[in-house]
């Protein structure tokens, strides 16, 4: 009986390929029977082309379909089927076949009556000689894999026959079988369709076989029907969500419901794994998946019951062409080794080595200059004065302060946490038997460790092996960080340290999942300790991903955790109506007079926050002497001239260009510092607490010292001696400064008490016991504040607090009670102060006259016995206060809306971090002397990404 080949041609938008597919069977050695061409809703010339070839039917669709259901249309209006031997030949607009294509294909399935799909040698459309796929199987967890892809054709493959599946593109498939298996499944309309058909007619008793002689050449697989480009996270997608469908089709009926139970926590699993191996673009597709094939019962059940009716054979069948998991472990490393580059990583002399080219030497000096300074507060427990005091004792409560729920500051309330607190947590975990110690670690380790952070960031600019050194000593004795540690800002001390870590992570992060993940970790770090320098940062991060278009996906994502933690304190408040509040610095509300725009110039974050230490303590210094006609801040602009200058010839030197963003940066920091130092959105009882200037000062600075070392760098043998001079006038300009750590004259002192001893005592019978804290304010008015047990810790402080610009019911109670306290009035305090639960009443020390009267008035009021002078102040007891708990609090876990920003939260944090770890062994590197001493080397991270 004649065999009869009927060619269904389905284009759509495919005029760039369809003159040569048509060109291709045209000049077929055995011409088809008859030509059914499909246009599939194309856009281009696609339909006039199929039109003007002559086809026997030419079929159009409304809208766009798929392969699948094109091909069914055009059965439709095919002349029917005359025998057993009726043949269909599936062609794409890019499947051009070679002239003996289909002769080929018929020699092999009339000598073999079994055989009933038939499929060709799929070669690259570009590439005549490479395979682009020949066969398809699929593992025993139901992933399809092409047998053969992207191989030289040297016929090492033409002795393989029976395959579990052929592609869609130049199969030839028995019509008879066609329309008995109802064609492609509908659910599959991009990917795995033809290997699900080929399944099933191998279920259906019938063979699958490659044809080695019959080459078709293809531009894409399915997935690249009528598409120009398909990302990878939407190929992804659709070969999960087909092998999940499939896996449900497939299973047995006991099974299914165990499958169906499975398919949320494997995606679940599996996106961290995409996380892990730094492919976050796939975790949608993994969850989104898994929920379509689950809820997709109707396209299942179908596929179900048509797989039954026509299933003649067991699975054990199809078992020995599958492949098995050894197998298909050994063709994911292979496909992993071929992604990694073998390219020699070089670097130049000047990045050798951390140890032989200073790195290490200036890390030892800064950490002596460190244990000089802070040496006393070895042995102390923690931290007190200026923004600082101790934290809580232990970590359950330290992370009791985070997310959404009871503010235990003041009177307390319930409300946001800083996201300074979650950061806080972190590092009294660190030193979890005694939270507060990590305060003193820091202090203690601070100089090492941002000296660290410069040499590695600064070897990113320089190619002498002494320039990140000097860098590193720069940044380490930096005016803005010992101004910081001298006044408790802890936020602003650990953004000086992150600094040079984010600078270095976001200028890999274009080329490394793991260095944008490290990067948004360091963002939100910085950006939770100093808020004032989230502007400054936003902007110079939209000017790298304008600079690299190309690697916006991993740019983008980088401030989504500091958003995260913002995201309740922000809408709070706004809905107050104080959204500039949002810039206020997190700790202990500590007033300081800010300079003018000269003294931020001159690097001093403030004017006399230390009595004469004004100008970073060059004030006091002058004065001492009695230099006359000399001010210090002509001294310390001398002794900045050379950083000054070498800062501005970094402009007009070889390799300026890298200069311009450094010193963008450091006017980002200084308009920073300039606009803090006219923000005022704290305060401390009548007296305002401005931002604090030096966050944006390190901003500046870092700017400064990279324009430094870019100047150095081609003044040749020059640079030695300007950088000596440099390093000695910017070590002489934090001399007053250092000097005042070692005289005690900062406000940071060691100490772990803020109450007196008698309410810390009573604090640990009664936690919730409350210290009424009267302070004489300038003006003759007085300021009261509540603190709780043995008194408000750093985790506690909250800046909607410290920046309420109203007062509640309870404010008021509270001011009231003061007010009548102190002084002598026929108030009866008892009972508000047995609903405020303030069993002590504390007079901070002071030398005005309402300090005197308050005096006289507590020690002439019968509710209160005196305690005596302590030194926090002199402290009165209340007699009257019950012993049980009188206030109510909310944990952070206690509502819905906490339980929910704790997880979300979590959520965001959980999946930086696993995308941030890295997964692939850190390449070597190589010294390689003579290399250009103008072109900084290009490096590699620990992910295995170019960096």
């Amino acid at each position: 009986m004649q065999t009869r080949v009927t060619v269904i041609l389905v284009a759509r938008s495919g005029a760039a390929h369809l003159e040569r597919t048509l060109a291709g069977l045209a000049r077929q050695s055995r011409r088809p029977d008859a030509i059914v061409a499909v246009d599939a809703g194309s856009t281009d010339r696609s339909a006039e082309l199929l039109a003007a070839s002559g086809p026997t039917q030419f079929v159009t669709t409304t809208g766009k379909v798929d392969f699948g259901s094109a091909i069914a249309r055009a059965l439709t209006v095919a002349a029917p089927a005359e025998s057993v031997n009726d043949w269909l030949w599936l062609l794409a607009h890019d499947n051009a076949p070679q002239p003996a294509a289909l002769e080929a294909l018929l020699g092999a399935v009339e000598i073999a009556p079994s055989v009933a799909v038939a499929g060709p040698k799929l070669m690259r459309w570009d590439q005549p000689d490479v395979i682009a796929e020949y066969g398809e199987t699929m593992t025993y967890y139901g992933a399809s894999i092409p047998l053969v892809e992207g191989e030289l054709d040297q016929a090492q493959h033409d002795v393989r026959s029976d395959v579990l599946g052929v592609a869609a593109g130049g199969m030839l498939v028995r019509r008879s079988l066609w329309t008995a298996l109802g064609g492609f499944d509908p659910a599959l309309p991009s990917v795995d369709a033809a290997l699900d058909f080929s399944v099933r007619a191998r279920l259906a008793g019938f063979r699958v076989v490659v044809v080695p002689g019959a080459k078709v050449a293809s531009d894409g697989g399915p997935e690249m029907f009528g598409r120009a480009t398909v990302s990878d996270r939407r190929r992804a997608s659709t070969r999960r969500a087909a092998q999940l469908h499939r896996r449900l089709v497939y299973a047995p009926a006991a099974a299914l419901p165990l499958h169906w139970l499975s398919l949320l926590p494997l995606a679940i699993l599996r996106a961290i794994g995409q996380l892990l191996a730094k492919r976050p673009g796939a975790v949608g597709g993994e969850l989104g998946s898994a929920l379509t094939a689950a809820f997709g019962g109707s396209r299942i059940r179908v596929a179900r019951r048509s797989l039954k009716r026509i299933r003649r054979v067991g699975w054990a069948s199809i078992a020995p062409l599958r492949m098995p998991p050894a197998a298909a472990r050994e063709r994911r490393a292979q496909a992993r080794d071929a992604q990694r580059t073998h390219s020699v990583v070089v670097v130049t002399e000047a990045r050798a080595g951390f140890v032989t080219n200073g790195g290490l030497w200036v890390v030892l000096l800064a950490g002596i200059i460190g244990l000089i300074s802070w040496g006393s507060l070895i042995g102390s427990p923690s931290l007190t004065g200026g923004a600082l005091s101790p934290l809580s004792d232990s970590v359950q409560q330290l992370w009791s302060h985070v997310g959404y729920g009871w503010r235990e500051i003041g009177i307390g309330f319930t409300g946001a946490a800083d996201p300074f607190s979650y950061l806080l947590a972190v590092l009294g975990s660190i030193t979890f038997w005694s939270p507060s110690f990590s305060l003193v670690l820091v202090y203690l380790l601070a100089l090492p460790l941002a000296a660290l952070g410069a040499w590695f960031a600064a070897r990113r600019l320089s190619t002498r092996a002494s320039l990140p050194a000097l860098a590193a000593f720069l940044w380490a004795i930096a005016p803005p960080l010992t101004g910081a540690l001298s006044g408790g800002y802890l936020g602003a001390v650990i953004a000086h340290l992150l600094l040079p870590w984010l600078v270095l992570a976001v200028l890999n992060a274009p080329r490394s999942w793991a260095a944008s993940a490290g990067a948004a970790l360091l963002f939100a770090a910085i950006a939770v300790s100093t808020p004032s320098l989230v502007p400054a940062l936003v902007i110079a991060l939209l000017a790298w991903i304008v600079a690299r278009p190309k690697s916006v996906h991993r740019l983008l994502g980088i401030p989504v955790p500091a958003i995260a933690l913002f995201a309740p304190l922000v809408v709070q408040q706004v809905l107050r109506g104080n959204p500039l509040a949002l810039f206020a610095d997190p700790g202990v509300p500590a007033p300081t007079a800010t300079g003018s725009a000269l003294h931020l110039a001159l690097l001093s974050a403030s004017n006399g926050v230390h009595g004469k230490d004004g100008l970073d303590g060059w004030a006091g210094v002058v004065q001492s002497f009695g230099l006359p006609g000399v001010s210090a801040s002509i001294i310390i602009a001398a002794l900045l001239l050379p950083v000054g200058a070498l800062a501005l010839l970094s402009l007009f030197v070889p390799g300026s260009r890298r200069a311009i963003p450094s010193m963008i940066m450091a006017l980002l920091g200084f308009v920073t510092a300039v606009a803090a130092s006219h923000l005022q959105v704290s305060h401390l009882g009548s007296v305002a607490v401005p931002v604090w200037t030096g966050s944006g000062l390190s901003l500046f600075w870092l700017g400064l010292v990279a324009s430094v070392l870019i100047a150095l760098d081609a003044l040749g043998r020059f640079a030695v001696p300007v950088g000596i001079l440099t390093a000695v006038t910017a070590t002489l300009l934090v001399l007053p400064m250092l000097g005042s750590v070692l005289l005690k004259t900062t406000p940071v002192q060691a100490g772990a008490r803020i109450l007196p001893a008698v309410v810390t005592a009573e604090a640990e019978q009664h936690p919730d016991v409350g210290t009424l804290v009267l302070t004489p304010q300038p003006g003759g008015g007085l300021s009261a504040t509540v603190q709780r047990g043995s008194g408000s810790t750093l985790d506690d402080q909250s800046t909607l607090a410290a920046t309420s610009a109203f007062s509640d019911p309870t404010s008021r109670r509270v001011a009231t009670v003061a007010g009548n306290l102190a002084s002598r009035s026929g108030f009866d305090a008892g009972s508000e102060l047995t609903k405020l639960s303030i069993g002590f009443v504390l007079l901070t020390p002071n030398d005005t006259g309402v300090h005197k009267r308050t005096s006289e008035a507590l020690d002439s009021n019968a509710l209160f016995a005196p305690v005596g002078a302590t030194d926090n102040g002199l402290l009165w007891r209340f007699e009257g206060l019950p012993n049980e708990k009188t206030i109510a609090t909310v944990g952070n876990t206690d509502t819905a809306l906490g339980s929910l920003i704790l997880v979300g939260q979590g959520i965001i944090f959980g999946m930086t971090l696993l995308l941030g770890i890295p997964t692939v062994r850190r390449r070597r590197r190589v010294t390689v002397s003579g290399s250009n001493p103008g072109q900084p080397a290009d490096t590699f991270d620990g992910d295995g990404e170019n960096d």
